[in-house]
This record gives C-alpha cells, sequence and structure tokens, in this order.
C-alpha cells in the first residue's frame, strides 16, 4: 500500500517517464475504486465481472491521463470518470440486450407467482417453492430470477421537485463522496461481522476480491447455485440492518 504523497510523486514520474510498471503500480494501488463502482452497478442486469472490466479499462485510462499539476486529487478526478463509463455501458446494452424467450415467460410467472404468495403468506417464497408452484426446474427459476432486463437508463423518471422529468442517466447517484465513505462505514462493517463465517467469506471473496460466483464456488467447494442463493440472502439482510 502507497500513500496519496508517494501516489502523487508515481503520477509526476508517469508523466515524465511513460513507464508502464509506474502505471501498472498506480492502477493497482485504485484498483479498489473500480471494484466498489463496478459492485454498485451490479444486479441490475449485468454481469459484475463485466461491469468490473469496463471500470478497469476507465481506471487504466484515467491513470494515462491524470495530471497531478491541474490540482485535483485522482480520486476525485476518477470516480465521475468510471461512472460515466458505466453508465454508458449501461445505455448501449439496455438497447441490444434480449432475454432469451424461454426465460423471460418464466421470468414473468415467478413475479406474478412471488406476489400472490406474498400476498397469501406474508413472505416471499423460495427458490424451491417457486419451482413447485410453477412445476418446473429450481436453475430454471433461478435462471428466472437472476437474468432480469437491464433498465434502461435513458427512460425518463420524475426529478425531485415532482414536476419535471429527466432521464434516469442523470438522476441515479453518482456517488460524490469521498471513498473515505465507503471505507469508513463503521455500520457496514459491524453487520458484516455478524454474518456467519461462511457469508463472510463469500462477502470478502465476491464483494472485496471481485472473484465470479463460480471462482467462489470452486474455493469454498460449494456450487454456484449455492453461491447465488448466499449473496441474495447476504444482500437481503445488510439491506435490512442498514435501512
Amino acid at each position: 500500500m502507497i500513500s496519496e504523497r508517494d501516489a502523487e510523486e508515481l503520477f509526476r514520474q508517469y508523466r515524465l517517464t511513460g513507464d508502464v510498471a509506474l502505471r501498472n503500480k498506480l492502477v493497482e494501488h485504485y484498483f479498489y475504486i473500480a471494484e466498489i463502482l463496478a459492485k454498485k452497478f451490479s444486479g441490475r442486469g449485468v454481469e459484475y465481472d463485466d461491469l468490473l472490466q469496463i471500470a478497469s479499462e476507465a481506471l487504466i485510462a484515467g491513470v494515462e491521463k491524470f495530471d497531478p499539476a491541474l490540482g485535483n486529487r485522482f480520486t476525485t478526478y476518477i470516480t465521475p470518470t468510471i461512472t460515466g463509463n458505466i453508465k454508458n455501458y449501461f445505455r448501449d446494452y439496455s438497447r441490444s440486450v434480449r432475454l432469451p424467450r424461454r426465460v423471460y415467460a418464466v421470468a414473468a410467472k415467478v413475479r406474478e407467482a412471488t406476489d400472490k404468495y406474498y400476498g397469501e403468506h406474508g413472505r416471499k417464497p423460495t427458490v424451491k417453492q417457486l419451482a413447485q408452484i410453477l412445476g418446473c426446474g429450481e436453475e430454471l427459476v433461478i435462471e428466472a430470477l437472476e437474468c432480469r432486463a437491464p433498465v434502461s437508463l435513458d427512460v425518463t423518471v420524475p426529478s425531485q421537485n415532482g414536476e419535471d422529468e429527466a432521464p434516469l442517466y442523470d438522476v441515479i447517484s453518482d456517488g460524490g463522496n469521498s471513498f473515505e465513505d465507503f471505507e469508513n462505514s463503521e455500520s457496514l462493517k459491524a453487520e458484516i461481522q455478524k454474518l456467519d463465517p461462511t457469508e463472510q467469506k463469500v462477502v470478502t471473496l465476491r464483494f472485496l476480491q471481485g472473484k465470479s460466483q463460480s471462482e467462489v464456488g470452486k474455493i469454498l467447494g460449494v456450487s454456484q447455485m449455492f453461491v447465488s442463493r448466499a449473496e441474495r440472502k447476504i444482500v437481503e439482510k445488510l439491506k435490512d440492518a442498514l435501512l
């Protein structure tokens, strides 16, 4: 780990020499920003690994272009840059992606069955229960739950004044606060510590190290389906605790 002062010096040296080794060292130092922003936009119809690749490419380009002589902090400069690239990807992706007809049809039935079950029982059904209700396999239910069409960022939504409308692209928060807000979120850290050991490992591998569900499954000796379920359960736990 290098200090911010050392990072500034590396930027100056890189601007002078163009040494790829210096660039790579800076990219490695600031890679956590790409991970955080990729995770922030995951769960909206695009795989985390794809978002991390987009964020990483933006980070590399940002390191190559950043000039410390202008007086800005790199974190302040790169955050909107990466966010903009991810939003552009969503905008392009939403125009081209199409769900498989089979999955799309099951997804609609899953939503309907979930709403009905919740209305009758006051809680959401499990994957197994949904599979029994719909008369299909659990794998297909999971695929339908996970393979949601992304929301187009061109769609208009009410603005804060409740009168005008603005594109969703402009309304989504960029997370303008410094990344210290992420790192110093004591409430989140406290809730993560309450998770069981396996869930904590999933958090570390998926959210901090950016590994895919399949990779996490191999490391923990479980199936990708297990990791997918655990991840959804963890997110719900943290949402309920923090909100």
